[in-house]
């Protein structure tokens, strides 16, 4: 443990090398999107650089399990999502989801949008269950893995409407986005940082925001609630973690750097533009925040019958 001198001193230093920021999905998913954007924030207010690395499967076990193993020294980190909640519930972990990790800050809450194909005659979320229960076991929908919330969603979406979809998990939202783009599912449940410029673009459409009020990125797609399915809420959100027993210094420093950044007018804007919104967030507020949706998801799933892979 350090002494109030060592603390002051790794604060003052920290970071003196490149940072390395594990991203627990594929390259070009939403996760990865948003954690790129905040990681060349950071290398330009400190000098140094965040090295993001991709180490995609389980929902994002894989990366956290890696976290857990890396040295406590400030300089391995992790972009948490709401996997990380999920995961407790869906399969036997090697670490504790809240003992195991110093949780530094919530970065931003993420609203999701329903999204599909264009080879599909589907307008609104009406539209989709219509469609849907014609064709009970018939249709597709894809997701970054079991667990996450674009599977969530879909769940959620069959409780609510009494129809029968099938379920793709990828390794991931960027596998998954590109095989909607060629068509081998049909329907997806996304975060608006993966995909907006694909819906800019006309190759996929927009049908719902999953959220409680409109994106302002996308203020012509209505609301779950605006399209007659109202309580049809399933949002993400992202965070940054560190292994247990990293120097308090050290935490308080990168939380420090990181609410600095969600401040900065280009980070900010550029979020916001993704369909993301910045919070920023004490370590004690982030841990509790995580508690309460470890408890809050283990519910859902348990209601919905959702096993792990």
């Amino acid at each position: 443990m350090l002494n109030a001198g060592a603390g002051t001193t790794q604060a003052q230093t920290y970071p003196s090398k490149p940072v390395r920021l594990l991203v627990g999905f594929a390259p070009a998913g939403p996760n990865d999107i948003v954690a790129r954007a905040l990681a060349q924030k950071l290398a330009e207010q400190t000098g140094q650089q965040f090295i993001i690395e991709n180490r995609a499967g389980a929902n994002t076990a894989i990366a956290s399990e890696l976290l857990v193993r890396s040295p406590p020294d400030g300089y391995t980190l992790m972009f948490v999502s709401l996997g990380h909640a999920t995961n407790p519930a869906l399969m036997k972990l090697s670490f504790d989801p809240i003992r195991d990790f110093a949780f530094i800050t919530q970065v931003a809450d993420a609203q999701n949008v329903a999204l599909v194909h264009p080879s599909l005659p589907i307008r609104s979320l009406n539209e989709l269950t219509v469609f849907a229960k014609r064709r009970p076991g018939q249709i597709n929908f894809g997701s970054a893995g079991t667990g996450a919330s674009g599977h969530l969603a879909g769940e959620l979406f069959q409780i609510m409407t009494g129809t029968k979809l099938v379920h793709i998990p990828y390794k991931g939202a960027g596998p998954a986005l590109i095989d909607l783009l060629a068509g081998q599912h049909v329907l997806y449940f996304t975060n608006i940082a993966g995909v907006i410029s694909y819906i800019r673009s006309n190759r996929l459409r927009a049908i719902a925001i999953t959220g409680e009020k409109r994106s302002p990125p996308l203020p012509d797609v209505p609301t779950s609630a605006e399209s007659g399915l109202p309580g049809f809420v399933v949002s993400a959100w992202y965070g940054v973690a560190a292994p247990a027993k990293t120097p308090r210094a050290a935490v308080d420093k990168i939380n420090g750097e990181v609410l600095r950044a969600l401040k900065a007018p280009d980070l900010r804007t550029r979020l916001l533009d993704l369909g993301t919104e910045p919070v920023g967030s004490t370590p004690e507020h982030y841990t509790t925040f995580m508690q309460n949706e470890i408890a809050k998801w283990a519910k859902v799933i348990k209601a919905a019958g959702i096993k792990g892979e």
